[in-house]
Order: C-alpha cells, then sequence, then structure tokens
C-alpha cells in the first residue's frame, strides 16, 4: 500500500518539472485568468507631466487573495527625461531602489549630514523610512528609469509622501502647521515664511485665483523640473560612485553585477545580491536578483523553497510558465464561502495547472514560494526580482547538469515515482547538458540540421 501511494502522489510534483512545457500534460491558463501577471496597464499613473511620471502597481492582494503575504509590498516605477530631478519628498515606508536604466544623481538627506551617489544601470540602495531624498537625471540624452519595491511602516499597502514642493494634489507639509508653530519655528514673521517657503504673499491671493489653472500646472510641474546643465554640475559636486568591488555599506549604494553572476553560460547570466551579502537587506529579508536570458533561450525549470518573487520585465519580450494547483485562486475563494467543502472535490480541485503569459517590457509576474517556473526569450530578455523571505531560501532547480535536484532521488525511489525505469530517468536528466540557461528549442534545431544535411546529400 505504501508503495501504491507514493507512485500516485510523487510523480505529480517531479513530473511538473520533467514535462514542465508541455501544455498537453496539464491543462493551461493563460492571461487575463492567469492571477500571476500583472500587464503593466496595471500601473497607476500618481503623477506625469512633460518631464516624466510617477506609478504604482496595484496592490497584489487586490488582484487575488493568493498574494495576501504581498499585502504590505508595492511596487513604483519613477521614468524622468534628460536634466530633471524629482522634488525633495519623503514616504512612509522603506524603499529598495533600483537603477533600471540611466544615469543618475541620487541625494540622501540626514539630520547631520548629506550623501550624494552617481548611480548607473544595476545600482541599488535602500532608502529607509522618512529618508528625505531628491533624484536628479543627469544624462543629456538618456530617459532615467528607477524601479522602487516599498514596504509602509505605518498602515499594510498603504503609503503616503510628503512633499516640500508640493502640488495640486498634495500641499507642502510645512503649509500644514499653524501660523504660530511656523513663526515660533523659523523664528521669521509668517509672511516672509508664506512667501518663501509656502507660496505667494498673501495679497497676491487674488490673483493667483484668477490664474487658478495656470497655478495648478505649475504646482504638478513642481515634482518632475528641469535643471540646467549648470544646476547638474553644481548638484554633482562630491557625489560618490558606487563600489564596482562588491564591498557592502549599510547605507552606500550596491550595483547587482559587482559580485559576477551565480549562474552563466551563453544562454543567460543570473546576478543576486543576498541579505547574507548586504546588510542593507537583512532587516527587510529580501534579496534583489538580474536576469539576462538571451533571445530563444531558456531559464530552466526551478523553483524557491521560501521566497516569494517579484519580477519586472525591463527590457525585452518572453514567455513564462508557471505550475500550480488547478484553480487554486478560485479555490481560496471557496474556502472562505464554505468551510465544509467536501473532500473529493478538494482533492480534484489539486490537479495541476499551467499558468502562461506573454511578457513585454513593463509587465510584472509573482512567483509564489514552491511553485515551479520557467522563463523563455523571443528577444533578448532583461529581468528584475525582488525576493520576500529571503533568508534560508533555496532554489532548486528541476532539469539540467548542474543544482538539479531530481538527479538527487535515489534509484529504488526513482523506480517507484516515474513511470519509467531508473535508468532511463537518469538518461533524459542526463541529455541535458547546460545547467540553469538552455536551448529553449534544442529539438527543433537539431531537427532541422537533419533536414538540411539530408537536402545536401540529396543534391
Amino acid at each position: 500500500m505504501a508503495a501504491t501511494t507514493m507512485k500516485a502522489s510523487f510523480p505529480l510534483l517531479m513530473l511538473m518539472g520533467i514535462s514542465f512545457l508541455a501544455s498537453v500534460c496539464v491543462s493551461s491558463r493563460s492571461d487575463p485568468q492567469n492571477p500571476f501577471i500583472f500587464k503593466s496597464n496595471k500601473f497607476q499613473t500618481l503623477f506625469e507631466n512633460e518631464n516624466g511620471h510617477i506609478r504604482l502597481l496595484q496592490k497584489f492582494d487586490q488582484r487575488s487573495k493568493i498574494f495576501e503575504n504581498l499585502q504590505n509590498y508595492r511596487l513604483l516605477e519613477y521614468k524622468s527625461k534628460p536634466h530633471t530631478i524629482f522634488l525633495p519628498q519623503h514616504t512612509d515606508a522603506d524603499y529598495i531602489l533600483v537603477v533600471l536604466s540611466g544615469k543618475a544623481i541620487l541625494t540622501v538627506l540626514k539630520p547631520d549630514d548629506r550623501n550624494s551617489f552617481n548611480l548607473e544601470r544595476g545600482d541599488t540602495i535602500k532608502l529607509p523610512a522618512g529618508t528625505i531624498a531628491y533624484l536628479v537625471n543627469r544624462d543629456d540624452n538618456e530617459e532615467l528609469r528607477v524601479l522602487d519595491l516599498a514596504i509602509p511602516v505605518n498602515r499594510p499597502g498603504q503609503l503616503q509622501s510628503f512633499l516640500l514642493s508640493g502640488n495640486q494634489n498634495q500641499q507642502n507639509y510645512l503649509s500644514g502647521f499653524s501660523k504660530n508653530i511656523l513663526e515660533a519655528s523659523f523664528n521669521t514673521d509668517y509672511e516672509e515664511i508664506e512667501k518663501v517657503l509656502l507660496e505667494e504673499h498673501e495679497k497676491e491671493t487674488q490673483h493667483r485665483r484668477s490664474l487658478k489653472d495656470k497655478r495648478q500646472q505649475s504646482q504638478e510641474e513642481n515634482v518632475i523640473v528641469k535643471l540646467s546643465r549648470g544646476q547638474i554640475e553644481e548638484l554633482s559636486k562630491n557625489a560618490k560612485s558606487t563600489s564596482k568591488k562588491g564591498v557592502s555599506s549599510e547605507s552606500e549604494p550596491f550595483n547587482l553585477r559587482s559580485r559576477g553572476p551565480i549562474y552563466s553560460n551563453e544562454f543567460g547570466k543570473f546576478f543576486e545580491i543576498t541579505p547574507e551579502k548586504n546588510p542593507q537587506l537583512q532587516d527587510l529579508d529580501i534579496f534583489v536578483n538580474s536576469v539576462e536570458i538571451k533571445e530563444g533561450s531558456l531559464l530552466l525549470p526551478h523553483y524557491n523553497s521560501r521566497a516569494i518573487v517579484i519580477v519586472t520585465v525591463n527590457e525585452g519580450k518572453g514567455d513564462f510558465e508557471l505550475v500550480g494547483q488547478r484553480n487554486e485562486n478560485q479555490q481560496e475563494q471557496r474556502k472562505e464561502d464554505d468551510e465544509e467543502e467536501e473532500q473529493g472535490e478538494e482533492e480534484i480541485n489539486k490537479q495541476v495547472q499551467n499558468y502562461k503569459a506573454k511578457l513585454s517590457s513593463g509587465d510584472v509576474f509573482v512567483i509564489l514560494a514552491g511553485h515551479p517556473v520557467a522563463v523563455k526569450a523571443s528577444s533578448n530578455l532583461d529581468l528584475l526580482g525582488f525576493g520576500i523571505n529571503a533568508e534560508n531560501n533555496q532554489r532548486n532547480f528541476l532539469a539540467g547538469d548542474e543544482d538539479n535536484v531530481i538527479s538527487q532521488i535515489q534509484r529504488p525511489v526513482k523506480e517507484l515515482a516515474f513511470p519509467g525505469s531508473a535508468q532511463e530517468v537518469d538518461r533524459i536528466l542526463e541529455n541535458q547538458k547546460q545547467s540553469h540557461f538552455a536551448d529553449a528549442q534544442p529539438q527543433q534545431r537539431e531537427r532541422g540540421s537533419r533536414e538540411t544535411r539530408d537536402r545536401l546529400s540529396s543534391v
């Protein structure tokens, strides 16, 4: 009986890796029913003017209850044109900031100090909650794109920015204090404070009202504004460059590529910084990775033991496939509605489901812990990932020459777990000579080569 039970259940897990891309073996579900994909239109524009924008991805648990452990994580995208600045603000959230493209100057303020950093693609830094910072696009031609993972500290999933410049939706937060408090704080008449720090003198109120539309436009521009070359040169003074030697620091930026890839071959590269290697990530228990997959290549099927990974497509196009349980999104809802669900129906719902989606720049997908996933590149594909619950996470590959957890199964267990013999299983496992990344269509290429050889032979 024990052997029969193992034979029935064990192959289910193992075959998720062996036949991962064979959609004939499992049912398939594509977007929009696929809860694991967030297309780029799921970003809400918080602010936009001619100089750039700030966008916020919808809440993960709003998309599906299976992401309830991500309810306190939000993803923001900042984009600005050359020679512009995001003016000073602070937020009630810890940030992990990553430069996707372009060149920036990030200035971080402390009560008794100020540090400026020259940032380029792949540079990453943690900004603790409440940090006042401003960000400059110092490049002459290229747009600046920055991605932030935000972890709010007041209310789960709700973050609030406090602006020193103000805009049409939110005033300069100093204006929230009473006249008496401001006069005592700055030891200056309120009229002067209002004129210099807040807005025009009160006597101009009537004039402002007559120019309301123009004023609102001006306030919008007070979030992302143009800079002169001279202003950029001034802001660049004493700006530090990111260490390329992989030296960890509690406050300075680090680059995802400073330590070299953890996996690499002709088909792709996988860079990763974990909390064990960088003190900025330790208290947040997050890893950050950057994955490059060459056109026509595949990131082999694998899963993370503990980490939930939020992945953004920086550049390129491709496909991703994730293996879960059939209708697990709806299954969670049914459990809430009917706690007395029949056991037989429960077992039926646990059949393997293939969730797939086309990927393009700006899309986001989520990989839950324990869920096998593979990614195929139809053009050169660049991905950025944030891993939640990073401590003690183990990445287990289900195919490939190295780090293949299935190959560690003992021969007697292989005989029980798979339809084929242990020898046949080993032959299939050993047929893939690549590790971590591989050709996405080796059989088709081999058939094409044989057909070409046959045609030449006949000629």
